[in-house]
């Protein structure tokens, strides 16, 4: 409803008001008179004529008043079918949040805020940030995309690789963020918003791969935390693993590979999907990352990677690879060479490492693991 009122008055707010109008008029007169033969169909309408009243309040709206008058006209309530309606301008609504004329931040804000449909104030918890800020973030990106004239449109074909991997980041970006200990379940959110990315666009491979890699790690949720306390995979209970998902995941993948997908996500699902198996190829696995390096030139990648050939050459070669990556700043880079350091016996340089990783750390899981890796490394 919210990327059908969007689609025809080119305002966020404008179309949040309506919607909100609309909902409202429902709770007081469905009650009464009973629900409509057509309950989308009457919600669109009633929003679009509550739109229309606010827009006549400003004469430099009178022009598009007019014609949003004139399209009620000629599709009434009752033409209206949301199967139709909905799917191109769901489409257009994530191309619109993702829009790189936004900051990364008013993106990922955007697009929880209008199609996961998280509050202000979830979405601001969820990122650790008061609920001014995150109010001020999302009413500046609205009124950008209204000022900016960003259109309401997915982009044009020699567009839309680039455009389509802003939106794969945002969403996997939101899937992680919920990946660690969760304030709002922003996993479930990011999978879900991957479900209608892979619905919508069905012959695309990487989002086919992008659902898999989020439902391939997802699945392993119940066996990450016992007791509130981080379980490493190797020592997760593998029959707390969503079979369901594992299956689900697999599938997709099979799908994206089928349309020719060699992008970044298939490979990170091929990956997700061998750290499944039991026991591990981990010649496989550093090979995947060894391709998703070249395609990606990330360090972050470059480190997995390194994690991947400490299980087949041994730490001290692993360390020598992640020591010339430029992490300092990430949290994982420190627990990773904390572990190797550990593994090698240079206790006190594993320790320094841990304290690094913990200073870095906000979750509360990983950082009574991190504690605990410090305790057991202290002098006795």
């Amino acid at each position: 409803m919210l990327a059908t009122l969007v689609g025809s008055l080119g305002d966020i707010e404008l179309a949040e008001e309506a919607a909100q109008d609309a909902f409202a008029a429902a709770a007081e007169r469905w009650p009464r008179d009973g629900r409509p033969e057509n309950p989308v169909g009457w919600l669109i309408t009633t929003g679009r004529n509550r739109a229309i009243d606010r827009i006549r309040r400003d004469r430099t709206y009178e022009q598009k008043a007019e014609q949003l008058a004139g399209e009620l006209a000629v599709q009434p309530e009752e033409t209206m079918d949301e199967t139709t309606l909905f799917p191109d301008e769901r489409l257009e609504l994530i191309f619109t949040c993702c829009h790189p004329a936004l900051a990364l931040d008013a993106q990922v804000a955007l697009t929880l805020r209008t199609l996961g449909g998280l509050s202000t104030e979830e979405i601001a918890r969820a990122f650790l940030v008061p609920f001014e800020t995150m109010s001020k973030r999302l009413t500046r990106a609205k009124h950008k995309i209204r000022d900016a004239v960003i259109p309401f449109a997915v982009p044009s074909d020699d567009l839309l690789p680039d455009r389509l991997d802003a939106v794969l980041a945002v969403v996997y970006l939101i899937f992680n963020q919920g990946w660690g200990e969760a304030r709002v379940d922003l996993a479930a959110e990011a999978i879900r918003l991957g479900r209608a990315l892979a619905e919508l666009m069905p012959d695309e491979p990487e989002p086919l791969a992008l659902l898999a890699l989020m439902l391939l790690n997802d699945s392993r949720r119940a066996a990450r935390f016992q007791n509130g306390e981080l379980v490493l995979l190797e020592d997760q209970d593998r029959s707390l693993w969503d079979q369901g998902q594992i299956d689900e995941g697999r599938e997709l993948l099979r799908q994206a590979i089928a349309r020719h997908g060699n992008g970044p996500y298939v490979i990170q699902a091929a990956i997700a999907d061998l750290h499944l198996e039991e026991p591990r190829d981990w010649g496989e696995i550093a090979a995947l990352y060894g391709v998703l390096a070249e395609l990606t030139e990330s360090p972050v990648v470059e480190m997995n990677r390194a994690i991947a050939h400490a299980e087949i050459e041994g730490p001290e070669a692993a360390l020598e690879r992640i020591d010339r990556l430029p992490l300092d700043e990430y949290r994982y880079f420190h627990s990773t060479r904390a572990d190797f350091l550990r593994r090698l016996g240079r206790t006190t340089e594993a320790r320094i490492a841990y304290e690094r990783a913990l200073g870095l750390t906000d979750s509360t899981p990983e950082r009574r693991f991190l504690e605990g890796r410090i305790l057991e490394l202290r002098p006795r």
